[in-house]
């Protein structure tokens, strides 16, 4: 069975929605600039962009302000148009969901859970405030699966009544056209995922 083109999916959506002419809403999550610098490149085109800050995963405070100026910067340098959403810190509630899974191998099911707990805000948010759709930047990433993100996504349109864009930010040259975008704007572009377990693993790794 061949794998399901969310890529595919998404421009035909934007196509459907060109054609009709209309201009839905989107509340877009976002960890960071560089992962939302290529997605700001052309989805204000088609919606009307909201993005969404809600990493809870990033327990370090001074992280978490950090990647939080640094996406408002991009928005106003680059698309001042688009709107920006900060959500609660919730580390408590990351934390929570990670007991157990502490020494779970990056993209195991530590990181799944997590997945869940951001999408089903944003997807709670979207629907609580007339959002059309809701998507997420976390498909840029090469380290990341897309098919556990696009059916996580689904899971929770279902859930909350609100439609999800389905995406894979990375293909047609997404995620190199991220990092040309954080060379031209000067982007802090961190090197781990957030979590206190990603850094620690990083740290194994790079030493």
């Amino acid at each position: 069975m061949a794998a399901t083109n969310y890529h595919k999916q998404m421009k035909a959506i934007i196509a459907e929605i060109e054609e009709r002419g209309d201009r839905p809403s989107l509340l877009l999550h976002a960890c960071c600039a560089p992962c939302a610098s290529h997605e700001l490149t052309f989805l204000p085109d088609t919606f009307d962009v909201t993005v969404y800050y809600y990493n809870p995963n990033i327990t370090d405070a001074e992280e978490r302000e950090k990647r939080f100026a640094e996406l408002r910067r991009l928005i106003d340098e680059m698309c001042p148009s688009v709107g920006l959403s900060e959500g609660e810190a919730d580390t408590d509630r990351f934390l929570s969901l990670a007991k157990g899974l502490e020494t779970a191998p990056e993209g195991g099911m530590r990181c799944a859970k997590c997945f869940a707990l951001r999408l089903e805000e944003t997807a709670r948010r979207a629907a609580e405030e007339g959002y059309d759709y809701f998507a997420t930047t976390l498909t840029l990433s090469p380290l990341k699966n897309p098919m556990l993100l696009n059916e996580i996504g689904e899971k929770m349109a279902a859930k909350y009544g609100v439609k999800y864009l389905p995406s894979d930010f990375k293909k047609e040259g997404g995620y190199q056209h991220s990092i040309e975008l954080s060379k031209q704007y000067d982007l802090y572009r961190q090197n781990y995922c957030g979590c206190p377990f990603s850094k620690k693993a990083f740290s194994i790794i790079r030493n």
